[in-house]
């Protein structure tokens, strides 16, 4: 699989994620040719989601249909993912506030982890540290609350059950959750979501207490194992998570730049 190809898988299952979550909020969508976008619209100031989706040859045109979206829909505050690092949205009251690592991982065992759940492993400083699947609404509900508070999500506290994450999200095809516990205690969590070429990971959350004790690293690797092993992993790394990642064998892409605007900037 060349680079782009990895690329492009990655930034098409970040896109169908933000389209499964749209699909499970009712909220409207457009996809483009290489632009993908969510209208979020739990309050007006809720920032809506842009995803470049393949190689552009003139940034204008990008400019040009997310100048006419941001008009159509009314928005305020959006954050827009460019992998392709040829935008300039300066001009739209954007900041780009971050570059990150586009990451794939190539289909292939992972060490230490068995096929069978829940995994079991020895939490760093003591304590049994298993992982699990979230398949019913309550655990759903401990994971959600887990991504809102240990990511964090500030613009969802204080969680209130379903309203980042709403349980109908678990009838949508590719879509799973990842439960750690450390002696029964919610410590960690992720989400994948398949689309049929790659294995998405997003939301990879360790709650404050539980951090430093290997609480994401086996939650990713129980993920990676049981979510669906025959398809590359792709991810977008934070500065912190990226170490981790390259020593579970995932490389590195492309630096996507995300765009984002403020309501106070809007």
């Amino acid at each position: 699989m060349n680079t782009d190809s990895r690329l492009e898988r990655a930034n098409d299952n970040a896109a169908a994620f933000w389209l499964a979550q749209a699909r499970a909020h009712d909220w409207r969508t457009r996809v483009l040719p290489g632009l993908t976008a969510i209208r979020c619209a739990r309050t007006p100031d809720d920032p809506h989601r842009f995803v470049v989706t393949c190689p552009y040859s003139e940034p204008g045109v990008v400019e040009r249909e997310l100048a006419d979206l941001l008009d159509e829909w009314s928005t305020i505050s959006f954050t827009l993912e460019d992998p392709y690092g040829g935008l300039d949205l300066t001009r739209f009251g954007a900041d780009r506030t971050s570059v990150m690592p586009v990451m794939v991982r190539d289909p292939g065992p992972v060490e230490g982890v068995t096929d069978v759940l829940p995994a079991v492993f020895e939490a760093h400083g003591g304590g049994t540290l298993t992982v699990d699947e979230a398949v019913d609404g309550d655990s759903f509900a401990q994971v959600e609350r887990a991504i809102v508070e240990g990511f964090p999500l500030p613009a969802r506290q204080p969680w209130v059950r379903g309203e980042a994450l709403p349980e109908r999200l678990l009838g949508e095809p590719g879509w799973r959750a990842w439960l750690g516990r450390v002696d029964g205690a919610v410590a960690g969590t992720c989400l994948t979501y398949d689309d049929g070429r790659a294995t998405g990971v997003y939301w990879v959350a360790t709650l404050p207490d539980w951090r430093g004790r290997g609480v994401a690293k086996v939650v990713v690797q129980t993920a990676l194992v049981h979510a669906h092993p025959d398809r590359p992993a792709t991810l977008v790394a934070t500065s912190l998570g990226e170490p981790l990642y390259r020593k579970l064998g995932f490389t590195e892409q492309a630096r996507t730049s995300w765009w984002s605007r403020t309501a106070a900037a809007g």
